[in-house]
């Protein structure tokens, strides 16, 4: 039954990806835009191709510790509506963790780091995976088993909020109403792919953007009156790309930081675990820091705090 559930996603979900691309890449011609380069979208599928094929060879294991962990679970529910609405809520809640700490530990950015590397934004880069995230990802849904959640109807909400997370790859969508209250959309999605110093490590969630407005990762995008034009992909592109570049050049980049003969155990600790951009030394800045300087020295916290007082 639940094999056939992700079957027929599948089935559903691939003539629609189909469609939407083809759609964006009319309408970007028509408008003269250039959304799609080809090495750009060979690489998205080079990509997606090894996380897929990663994450079928490491299914069998993951899914075998959750069902343990399942068979041990501390509770049940006894209907069905609310089943899958708190899985649906709960997952998306889990995943949320996952992404934050993609972003605030380097260890993980350099898995997740491949998905940002691209310096387009269209529906082909939703599937510009991280690698490896596979390995681990699945102990962030731990809880979830434990709760009374089979195994494969985590993976299926998975999957199932996977393609809203596709849709919102697109600069062509603009911001969607009352749906921007709690829904994650193009707009704030864009933010989450923009490299400008304000938008950093802003917007996590994959489905819904009330975990970003309660733990303080929220940031809508700003017009260009506002603040500067979004410019997607790293803060510092990858010098040469190519296939095995674009996968492991933060991997290369850390061990040469934490083999490093000059530094202590707590500078090679924090070249692992430490936020990206940390350095002993002051050389490389973290996005906080970034942020900083851009507000003239002051940190965002603070920034803000002097726009509320400098209205009263």
């Amino acid at each position: 039954m639940n094999s056939l559930r992700e079957q027929i996603l599948i089935l559903t979900s691939t003539p629609i990806y189909a469609i939407i691309i083809g759609l964006e890449l009319l309408l970007s011609n028509y408008h003269h835009k250039k959304l799609y380069s080809w090495k750009d979208t060979a690489a998205n599928v080079y990509l997606m191709l090894l996380n897929a094929l990663l994450d079928l060879l490491f299914r069998g294991i993951y899914v075998v510790i959750l069902d343990f962990l399942y068979r041990h679970s501390m509770f049940s529910f006894s209907h069905v509506v609310v089943y899958w609405v708190m899985l649906l809520l709960l997952e998306d809640f889990m995943y949320y963790w996952l992404h934050r700490f993609d972003h605030e530990i380097r260890f993980f950015w350099a898995v997740h780091v491949t998905h940002h590397s691209s310096e387009h934004l269209n529906f082909t880069v939703g599937f510009r995976s991280s690698v490896f995230q596979p390995l681990y990802r699945f102990l962030y849904f731990i809880p979830l088993a434990l709760m009374g959640f089979k195994p494969m109807d985590i993976v299926f909400i998975y999957s199932a909020t996977q393609i809203w997370g596709i849709f919102v790859h697109t600069k062509l969508i603009n911001k969607m109403g009352w749906l921007e209250y709690f829904l994650v959309t193009p707009s704030h999605h864009r933010v989450h792919h923009a490299s400008n110093p304000k938008y950093l490590d802003k917007n996590m969630g994959m489905f819904l953007i009330i975990w970003d407005k309660m733990f303080g990762t929220f940031q809508p995008e700003l017009t260009e009156q506002e603040y500067q034009p979004i410019k997607f992909g790293l803060t510092k592109p990858i010098e040469k790309e190519t296939p095995l570049t674009i996968i492991f050049h933060e991997w290369t980049q850390m061990w040469k930081d934490v083999a490093r003969k000059d530094i202590g155990f707590k500078e090679k600790w924090n070249y692992l675990f430490g936020p990206p951009g940390w350095s002993h030394d002051g050389s490389r800045q973290t996005s906080e820091e970034m942020r900083a300087e851009e507000n003239g020295g002051v940190p965002a916290e603070l920034q803000e705090e002097r726009v509320i007082s400098s209205k009263f």
